[in-house]
């Protein structure tokens, strides 16, 4: 466990500076090999979160500390990755020091949320016993939402209460009880994983390109008018003009400019689609 004293803790102060980054590094490396064993649960949730969303139900995460930083980083990062608007992914936050032992605050934010029949709960905890994380979690199951959590520690009561449960083994910390380590780690690439392959299998992305992205500064729209060019078979001028006519839209550009259609035929198609572009492209292929 993450408050377990690391093996080499008494010899620690006396490593060179290269031998403690060794050491750090070695550590991240064994935590991530220990995500492996836990890549069918992880697919698990990605599938059912996604069954959820498609419906038009929402997904919460519920941490507090560390955990809870990093869940509201990753909510927060959907935006820019796939245009992401309005409550779709919402992420709860717990606080620090008493307020992570606080069940009537877990209880209350997530009564406050909204969380009910069809959504999904995310609760991520690397003890897998913080009071916010594990009262919001019970909560939103007695509410009808389907659970999923994230733990550094199994068979503790957040993964007991869980639908789906991702519990990794990280072991002892570098810096006894310091789970901003290896456990921070690990729950960034596990939410990274369920974030990006829900939307991916949701049709947010085409062919590994975020074709979702908000024309909203130089960057993106860089970004935007590269990959309807890359897709659309066309130079980087036309591709830019049919992003103008698309109103910034990049799917309906690609669209209009794989299938010779308007900006406004375009914008049916995906409609029709339900907004995913390959199964727009792969309908107007059909006969």
């Amino acid at each position: 466990m993450s408050e377990d004293v690391h093996p080499r803790a008494d010899e620690l102060d006396s490593l060179t500076t290269l031998e403690l980054v060794e050491l750090m590094h070695a550590e991240d490396a064994r935590a991530l090999e220990a995500i492996d064993p836990q890549l069918g649960q992880i697919a698990a949730a990605i599938d059912a979160i996604a069954e959820r969303l498609r419906t038009g139900c929402r997904l919460h995460y519920f941490g507090a500390g560390t955990s809870g930083r990093i869940a509201a980083l990753d909510a927060q990062e959907l935006a820019a990755t796939f245009g992401i608007e309005g409550p779709l992914v919402q992420a709860h936050e717990g606080g620090d020091d008493e307020h992570e032992d606080d069940e009537h605050r877990g209880r209350d934010h997530a009564q406050r949320s909204g969380v009910g029949a069809g959504d999904v709960a995310l609760g991520i905890s690397a003890s897998g016993t913080t009071g916010y994380v594990v009262s919001a979690i019970r909560t939103a199951k007695a509410a009808g939402a389907m659970v999923v959590a994230i733990t550094c520690t199994p068979g503790s009561p957040l993964g007991l209460t869980a639908d789906i449960a991702i519990e990794i083994e990280t072991g002892p910390e570098v810096i006894a009880g310091s789970t901003r380590l290896k456990a921070g780690t690990v729950q960034k690439v596990i939410l990274n994983m369920i974030s990006t392959g829900t939307f991916t299998r949701l049709g947010y992305t085409y062919r590994g390109r975020m074709v979702n992205v908000v024309v909203t500064n130089d960057k993106r729209r860089a970004r935007a008018v590269r990959l309807v060019a890359e897709l659309g078979g066309t130079s980087m001028e036309l591709a830019a003009r049919a992003l103008s006519d698309a109103s910034g839209d990049t799917k309906a550009a690609i669209l209009m400019l794989r299938r010779g259609v308007s900006a406004q035929q375009a914008a049916d198609l995906l409609s029709a689609a339900g907004g995913n572009l390959d199964a727009t492209l792969s309908r107007a292929r059909r006969p």
